[in-house]
């Protein structure tokens, strides 16, 4: 899986890197270019007395975009509830800090280049060099941790930030909201956690030696998302989606979950605001797939 296509999946990799500033700091850089925006897309699902907005987000924006439009105000203004894919408070991420030094570290005596051969440790070594980071760092971290690391610290220094990521944005907007999530973040994180040692690795070392290219490829993704072209914003991330298991647990088993939740929550009156992962709301097996196989309606509002 491309790691750029992470970040239209997942929010806990970015609420992690927030709760641990020693992962993030001193490493600041230039800006990115901001894409031309028409506005991303927006859905909705409605009956007599329930409006549920469904609005795709990406975790991790360069900070200059500009994206929260008047259609896109208009639903959140209106809206009593957000809903992101995990609680995002502070204290929610001052405990995903704790969860990580519990799940992501290896055990007492095994180092992260124990488990590398000689290829993948001089792939690994450049890699590290690339983004000037002491080649020993990550030794007592698993190779999950490493890899979903080594994704995101390129993409700060190259002027995305995961504080102008679209969940933040809005929650910062949410005062005297009611604030709900679809999952926890340690769901989210035992997704990579519960891989296998060799699919770890695995997934560290395609970070590891597309380090290059996770920048351009999330500009690509970001552009398509801004211009609210869900098709190609699908297109883009099916590049990276090789590998079916992958892509049923990080995708399609959620959207199909997401999708009983919003079934569920339309017997509650009131208008919700969902914010997840733009992937999620894209392409076949989308969320909107699911809720159509129950036989809701979902509108596009823009």
């Amino acid at each position: 899986m491309k790691l750029a296509t992470l970040f239209s999946l997942a929010v806990a990799p970015l609420a992690l890197l927030a709760a641990n500033p020693a992962l993030a700091q001193d490493h600041a850089g230039h800006t990115a270019a901001a894409p031309a925006a028409k506005g991303p897309a927006l859905w909705k699902v409605a009956d007599e007395d329930t409006t549920i907005y469904l609005f795709g987000t990406v975790h991790v924006l360069p900070k200059d975009l500009e994206w929260y439009d008047a259609t896109i105000a208009e639903a959140f203004d209106s809206s009593g509830t957000i809903v992101t894919e995990i609680p995002m408070d502070a204290a929610s991420e001052a405990q995903m800090a704790q969860l990580t030094q519990a799940k992501g570290m290896l055990p007492a005596g095994t180092t992260l280049r124990s488990l590398l051969n000689a290829e993948q440790t001089a792939a690994y070594t450049a890699a590290m060099g690339k983004i000037g980071i002491p080649v020993e760092a990550f030794d007592p971290v698993k190779p999950w941790l490493a890899g979903l690391t080594l994704s995101i610290l390129p993409l700060m220094q190259q002027g995305y930030d995961p504080n102008s990521g679209v969940e933040k944005v809005l929650l910062a907007k949410a005062e005297g909201k009611e604030k709900g999530a679809l999952e926890t973040a340690e769901f989210q994180l035992g997704i990579f956690d519960g891989m296998t040692q060799e699919a770890q690795v695995a997934f560290m070392m395609e970070a590891a030696t597309g380090i290059d290219e996770v920048k351009p490829t999330l500009d690509r993704m970001v552009a398509e998302w801004a211009k609210g072209d869900a098709d190609r914003l699908a297109e883009v991330m099916n590049e990276g989606m090789s590998d079916p298991a992958v892509a049923e647990a990080l995708l399609y088993k959620r959207n199909a979950n997401w999708a009983e939740w919003i079934d569920t929550r339309l017997d509650t009156p009131g208008t919700v605001f969902i914010a997840v992962g733009a992937g999620h709301l894209a392409g076949a097996k989308s969320v909107q797939d699911y809720l159509a196989q129950k036989g809701i309606a979902v509108t596009r509002v823009k």
